[in-house]
């Protein structure tokens, strides 16, 4: 299977969601502000997103992945073939995960009051009404979780049988259904507008779950419901969940605990900045390390299973590679043009240019992190493939405990710029701790081709931010204009970064021609 081609079929899919996802959140603050009601449309939209990064995609892919493969491996022989070994696997996973997760479900919707309290540490700035208004949206928003959930199971044998562009094509649904819930159901009222939204979430959930559940009939995937049946294949599964779940959802955890000391500690509008500014940060991150971390897991799991460690490190390497090309430039972009970014895409309606000063600043301070956000998805893999779920979470927690800390000591000082650092430079910390020990243990070794090429990525992502950042007020006149022009603007900015960047990497020798070519070769 060819890694290039892989990632540019999930990270095109991912992109395309997550320009959705900017559309979204430009007609949010356009109809809503950043204010009180965003901030609790983002409180709230934040738990189940905690949830489903803890247990739906991150922990039950990692865990689930690489059973469902082995078990596909190991019935290759018998009648049928492998996949119907792996499917009965996957109803057994099916028959327990389901009741426990209706059972969660429930108990979290019913106990809103005390978990949103635990959310917002009682938001002391505000009223009960507004407390009450929290609550509600919590209770509208959280069904979502059960319905992802089984998204990420079905998603999860897709991708095991290399049909990855379905998985990665769930996210659009979810976004076009909250742009349509903006479209046809935005009021004067912000408070009914967040609570519209809140409504679509849960509704886009069971979308994206009949459009899996399509999807796998059309591929010859049939799971049965069944009693349940906690046979030691299962009781397996669950013991890898648990770790799994902080290992995978530690970025998620340390934005909980952020957003929690913003809702309770800083003005209101705060949530809302570093909700704007995780959205702009979001969009590399899904083009490129969860593209990565989809296709790496049941990749280098296959290869470890049929004994081929050579090839996995390879694979490795060229993940690393393709994460380092894609995202040091964009991580230099993003600090250097997040002004011109945010107004292009939020500056209009409510949100207007205090507004977008402070989302840049959140920005810049999210950003420093990108690298590590990324590198985590290219990293786990090496762990997961090898059923080690125990490490990841043992660096994750030091890493929540790290960023904890960095909340405390810098949300006073920097105001709505602390917690992005924070979460930056845990992010940072917990990639140091599994880049060591991977290769400690000689199971990720930095090959000649990597260690030449990351200087040189380096220097070509730093000369191109200093171009942009010469050219950022030549730009600054268009992005606050008409919706044609910002658009325009954007779209120009953004190639011409692009240009720079291969131009800067083809001088340093970062890269040439016929390297690339070969990169994207089929």
């Amino acid at each position: 299977m060819n890694l290039a081609k892989a990632l540019g079929s999930v990270g095109g899919l991912t992109l395309a969601s997550r320009v959705l996802g900017l559309v979204r959140d430009s007609l949010f603050f356009r109809f809503v502000g950043a204010n009180f009601a965003s901030d609790a449309f983002q409180i709230a939209f934040r738990l189940p997103n905690m949830f489903r990064a803890l247990f739906a995609e991150g922990a039950f892919s990692a865990a689930f992945i690489p059973m469902f493969n082995r078990k596909v491996a190991e019935g290759e022989a018998e009648p049928g073939g492998g996949l119907a070994r792996g499917l009965t696997f996957a109803e057994d996973a099916l028959s327990v995960l389901l009741p426990i997760l209706i059972v969660f479900t429930a108990i979290v919707m019913i106990a809103a009051w005390p978990v949103t309290w635990v959310q917002t540490f009682g938001y002391p700035g505000g009223s009960t009404a507004q407390f009450d208004y929290i609550v509600l949206l919590n209770r509208l928003t959280f069904p979502y979780l059960l319905f992802i959930s089984l998204v990420s199971l079905l998603g999860g044998i897709l991708n095991s049988l290399h049909r990855f562009w379905v998985n990665a094509a769930a996210p659009i649904l979810l976004n076009a259904t909250l742009i349509a819930a903006l479209i046809l159901f935005h009021a004067d009222d912000p408070l009914v507008t967040a609570r519209n939204q809140a409504i679509a979430v849960s509704v886009s959930g069971a979308v994206q779950l009949a459009w899996l559940w399509w999807a796998c009939r059309g591929a010859g995937v049939r799971l049965r419901l069944k009693r349940p049946t906690l046979n030691p294949e299962v009781k397996r599964l669950l013991a890898l969940i648990w770790p799994a779940a902080a290992g995978a959802g530690a970025v998620q955890i340390n934005l909980v605990v952020s957003t929690a000391l913003a809702a309770s500690l800083l003005p209101a509008g705060s949530v809302s900045y570093i909700y704007a500014a995780d959205r702009l940060n979001q969009l590399p991150l899904g083009l490129i390390g969860i593209g990565l971390g989809t296709v790496l897991l049941p990749t280098i799991s296959r290869l470890l299973g049929a004994g081929r460690e050579a090839e996995a490190m390879e694979t490795q390497n060229r993940g690393m590679e393709l994460a380092l090309l894609l995202t040091l430039p964009a991580t230099v972009a993003l600090i250097v043009c997040g002004a011109p970014i945010a107004a292009a895409l939020f500056q209009h309606g409510k949100f207007d240019a205090t507004d977008t000063l402070y989302t840049a600043q959140a920005l810049a301070a999210f950003s420093i992190g990108l690298p590590s956000y990324i590198l985590v998805k290219v990293l786990t893999p090496g762990y997961y493939a090898r059923s080690d779920t125990k490490t990841p979470v043992r660096y994750a927690t030091w890493s929540m405990l790290v960023n904890l800390g960095l909340n405390l000591a810098l949300i006073r000082p920097l105001g709505h710029m602390g917690p992005p650092l924070a979460t930056a430079i845990a992010s940072t910390v917990n990639v140091a701790l599994l880049y060591r020990t991977l290769a400690h243990r000689g199971q990720f070794v930095a090959d000649p081709q990597l260690r030449r090429r990351t200087p040189r990525l380096i220097v070509a992502a730093l000369l191109m931010g200093a171009a942009m950042w010469f050219l950022n007020d030549l730009f600054q006149p268009y992005v606050t204009g008409s919706s044609l022009q910002r658009w325009g603007a954007l779209i120009i900015l953004v190639g011409t970064g692009v240009l720079v960047y291969a131009a800067a990497s083809f001088a340093t020798g970062a890269f040439r021609v016929a390297e690339l070519k070969k990169l994207i070769r089929r």
